[in-house]
């Protein structure tokens, strides 16, 4: 029997304002227009694919970008982690895979998350509308693990501030962005990972984000054999600071992939 591999691949990295940030002059953002690619960060979004099926988690608003550079032919399925507007106002280029796939795509996520959608983009969702090239989409609230092709994605329930948010598990891998803290539940999910996506905003406390001493606290707990930070902020110069991460931890950066027999 041939072996299936699992194949991730992180489209955007940034925090919500994209790297470089509009009109700021910081060295990170110059050095992000100027030469260093992995300082070049979209907004958060990641691809799997199990080499029949693919699957997004998160619409984010670089979307059209990521998937042009990615080489996406097909959206089976997306995964939400919540509803905040860097991770979900891609949403309309969807559209471009429903051409392609003539079959309506299921969105997955919380109940508040895809109340949320459903009220942010009306006109998708209102059996009224009808006019222009809509995307054709259907909303599945989550209520436990979901199976596309051979790829199963359990839900793992996490901490925004004061909203609650998912992460995704695969298999050997682990997607957990935006967050700043982790139930004990959560955290007995998250045993024997290969790679591990954990939220690295910055070096400074944030409100809603673990800070990279957080992050790098919370990534040797869980014990992947590899995390990389995402959801990273202008604060951060990947060729500088990857350097000083302990072993085992790193910058994640857009474009990089991994595959994992499934």
């Amino acid at each position: 029997m041939q072996q299936q591999f699992l194949t991730i691949t992180l489209l955007g990295t940034g925090t919500s304002t994209g790297i470089p940030v509009v009109g700021c002059d910081c060295p990170v953002c110059r050095s992000a227009i100027d030469h260093n690619r992995h300082n070049r960060r979209t907004r958060c979004s990641a691809l799997l694919s199990d080499g029949d099926k693919s699957i997004l988690i998160d619409t984010s608003p670089d979307l059209r970008h990521q998937a042009l550079r990615a080489h996406i032919r097909q959206v089976d399925a997306v995964f939400y982690t919540h509803g905040h507007a860097d991770h979900v106002h891609g949403i309309d280029d969807l559209r471009a895979f429903n051409h392609k796939g003539k079959t309506p795509i299921p969105l997955y996520g919380s109940e508040e998350t895809l109340k949320h959608i459903e009220q942010s983009f009306c006109y998708i969702f209102d059996d009224e509308e009808n006019y222009g090239y809509l995307p054709n989409l259907v909303l599945r609230p989550l209520t436990g693990p979901v199976t596309v092709g051979r790829m199963e994605i359990i839900p793992i329930p996490i901490q925004h501030g004061n909203i609650s948010s998912y992460g995704y598990r695969c298999g050997p891998v682990a997607y957990l962005t935006d967050c700043n803290a982790i139930p004990e539940d959560s955290l007995q999910m998250l045993k024997g990972l290969k790679l591990l996506i954990l939220d690295g905003l910055r070096f400074n406390p944030h409100p809603t984000h673990f800070c990279i001493p957080e992050s790098i606290r919370m990534a040797q707990r869980i014990g992947a054999e590899l995390t990389l930070l995402t959801h990273i902020a202008h604060d951060v110069d990947h060729d500088r600071h990857d350097r000083e991460l302990p072993e085992g931890i790193n910058l994640a950066y857009d474009g990089q992939t991994f595959r994992y027999p499934l």
